[in-house]
């Protein structure tokens, strides 16, 4: 995979996880029902996804944790 291109999936990741936590913290509306999409689940997937594919790319670029 290509450095921008993981860059590319981070940021979307990060986006998704930012609309997720957004979505997430909406007081429920009992008019409408149960929410069907789990917000808070997905936001910390999507989280996670974001940091592991931003450090990814820092090692894909080239920079090493110290003592390594």
């Amino acid at each position: 995979m290509s450095l921008p291109a993981v860059f590319a999936i981070a940021g979307a990741s990060a986006a998704l996880a930012t609309f997720a936590g957004w979505r997430g913290a909406l007081p429920p509306n009992p008019m409408r029902g149960p929410r069907l999409v789990p917000w808070r689940f997905l936001m910390v997937l999507a989280a996670s996804a974001a940091i592991l594919t931003l450090f990814m790319g820092l090692q894909m670029a080239g920079l090493r944790p110290p003592g390594r």
